[in-house]
């Protein structure tokens, strides 16, 4: 039931930070940090795999589109499914998913076993990211970019922490330690848990409110497509832009500038880390002046500094790589609370449809470059990719969506 009194439920504009599930937010953000610290060790450990299994970079890429294809495929359906039946505890399967998958790429022999364990890891993805997006929003208290950066910030986060964990643990005691971060599924586990205690009874409260105005669209049918095929390929140039920097960057610093190892690592690990600094700026400032100028700066805007990457040298490499990251962040979020704007009431199906189609845009850049590289340089993939940015001109024909600005 709605305990809102006339005055305040009538003034969506005054709806305040104070609305928010703080506790909620923390522990969802928490839990996207383990999660994609798992889920980013796939590859941070290339450069092991590659030595260990002789692989190729094609080899490398199709392991990185298998996590990608189990992640992205099932998002959408499974998003489909829980906005018509919400399962709170489907978090914690989902995790437990992930786990299987940490223990099998530390024991794969082979590599039919190490597709295996990246596809384990893939199928956990498809379950969190979808509900863990819902639950955010439910926790929001009406500021729904600053609640999707805080939870995104997590992912990114973890993300980051991933190859620096890589560099110090997996790349000194070998393939087997990747079973030593099974403690953080377990960790992410009892959390989500909690969290799906909190769900469950949100959920139920929910059902008791009938579904008005807020289920309904402004614009037509044929409006939210063109709009909504706008926005996949603006994920898809920012994503692909991403995985040659995810999957390759520390082969291209290694093959450039002949760093070591774990050099590269850190120069991944400082990338990463703009990442999330730049989630967070992507979803606070479009509370403030709207998700369509932050997608529009945040994916054009890159493009200067992606043209210029491939003839810097390595000061300016790492220099490059935090404002491209920095920018090119600020995106998602804003794409994610915008396109559930241009479709609400399927929260579950759009945050499953963007995230899977991130991470299928992420394996497929990762695929078809990595088959680049073995065919031209990993030098020409840079060039190649510095133009991807261009598509951000197709921002210009997104509609605007007039809503309520959050103090």
């Amino acid at each position: 039931m709605d305990t809102r009194s006339p005055a305040i439920a009538a003034t969506p504009a005054k709806i305040t930070a104070e609305g928010a599930v703080i506790p909620i937010l923390a522990a969802i953000s928490v839990s996207h940090l383990l999660n994609d610290l798992i889920q980013s060790l796939l590859p941070a450990i290339y450069p092991i795999l590659k030595a260990n299994f002789h692989l190729d970079f094609g080899q490398i890429g199709l392991l990185t589109l298998t996590f990608q294809l189990t992640a992205s495929l099932l998002q959408p359906l499974i998003g489909h499914f829980t906005d018509v039946k919400p399962r709170p505890f489907s978090l914690v399967v989902g995790m437990g998913f992930t786990l299987l998958g940490l223990l099998t790429l530390s024991q794969a022999s082979s590599y039919p076993l190490l597709l295996l364990g990246a596809a384990l890891v893939g199928m956990g993805s498809s379950v969190f990211h979808p509900e863990s997006s819902r639950v955010a929003r439910m926790a929001s208290g009406g500021r729904h970019g600053l609640a999707q950066s805080v939870f995104q910030v997590g992912g990114n986060a973890g993300s980051a922490l991933g190859p620096l964990l890589a560099a110090f643990i997996v790349v000194p005691f070998g393939q087997s330690s990747i079973a030593w971060f099974s403690v953080v599924a377990l960790l992410a586990m009892i959390i989500l848990f909690n969290v799906g205690r909190w769900y469950r009874v949100k959920v139920a409260a929910l059902k008791a409110k009938p579904r008005g105005a807020e289920t309904k669209s402004a614009f037509s049918r044929r409006r939210i497509a063109v709009s909504i095929t706008i926005l996949m390929l603006l994920v898809f140039s920012k994503n692909f832009y991403t995985a040659s920097i995810s999957s390759y960057f520390t082969f291209y610093l290694i093959s450039k500038f002949q760093v070591s190892v774990q050099d590269a690592q850190l120069y991944l690990f400082i990338f990463l880390a703009s990442v999330a600094a730049g989630t967070v700026l992507g979803g606070v400032i479009g509370d403030k002046i709207g998700r369509r100028y932050v997608i529009w700066i945040s994916i054009l805007g890159v493009l200067p500094f992606t043209l210029i990457l491939p003839y810097a040298n390595l000061f300016w490499t790492g220099v490059l790589s935090v404002l491209i990251g920095l920018i090119l962040a600020s995106a998602f979020s804003a794409i994610l609370v915008y396109a559930t704007e241009l479709v609400p009431g399927r929260v579950g199906m759009v945050a499953g449809l963007f995230f899977g189609l991130s991470f299928g845009m992420g394996g497929l850049g990762a695929a078809v470059l990595g088959q680049l590289a073995d065919h031209t340089s990993i030098d020409f993939v840079y060039h190649v990719c510095s133009f991807l940015p261009a598509i951000g001109l197709l921002a210009y024909f997104l509609p605007k969506i007039e809503r309520p600005r959050v103090r």
